[in-house]
């Protein structure tokens, strides 16, 4: 495993796939995904040039942010966050990419000691396996998260299904960058909604392509 060579090589596609969307360069920031190796391995990634670093599971980003938290780095929780384990975490976080639902974020206002960072989860697709509001249920969902005060919407965050054709992909995307657009026009308090937390190895070039300022890489890092 050549981290500086698997890192050259992930941000050189990333630079092609933003020239190839017509997007100016540095409108992607790259999170790593550390989920798959332990904390020497992500600090020695760190030490290529990596600026953000995600996990999704809290004992895990615990167990990187005190071995790692010295390192100049934004830190990122993308996963599942039940609303028991927020006070263990959510002051330590940069942004968090799973709000996915109202009373999570009532549990984050109640825990939180700053504004944190949020993207909500859509569930575009509706997959049955999958977190996250159904585009139906935003609405109502960001009126009740407005009243809060340590919530700040940047974006939404979502997933295509593993199976999915490029087309499907495309369309999910095209999909969620849409609703953003929609919810930014809105120019709510603390919801400025211009961030997209979408892309991971197997589609972040079409993630790109639709607008996606956060891409989620793991795999493409560590083999």
């Amino acid at each position: 495993m050549d981290l500086q060579k698997n890192k050259t090589i992930v941000f050189e596609n990333i630079r092609l796939a933003t020239k190839t969307a017509n997007r100016p360069e540095n409108s992607v920031s790259v999170i790593a995904v550390t989920k798959y190796v332990d904390s020497a391995v992500a600090g020695q990634l760190i030490d290529t040039g990596v600026e953000h670093i995600a996990e999704n599971r809290v004992d895990k980003f615990l167990d990187k942010y005190e071995a790692l938290k010295d390192k100049p780095v934004t830190w990122h929780l993308i996963g599942t966050l039940q609303r028991r384990k927020v006070k263990e975490v959510i002051n330590l976080v940069d942004y968090f990419h799973a709000l996915d639902s109202v009373r999570l974020a009532s549990e984050i206002e109640k825990r939180a000691d700053h504004p944190v960072k949020c993207f909500l989860q859509v569930n575009i697709s509706e997959e049955e396996s999958k977190h996250g509001f159904k585009v139906s249920e935003i609405e109502e969902a960001i009126d009740e998260i407005g009243k809060m005060e340590k919530i700040q919407l940047v974006g939404l965050m979502t997933m295509a299904p593993a199976d999915a054709s490029q087309e499907s992909i495309a369309a999910i995307f095209q999909e969620a960058n849409q609703l953003r657009k929609n919810l930014q026009s809105k120019k709510r308090k603390n919801m400025p909604f211009t961030e997209l937390s979408m892309g991971m190895s197997r589609d972040y070039q079409i993630a790109i392509q639709e607008g996606s300022t956060f891409v989620r890489i793991g795999t493409s890092f560590f083999h």
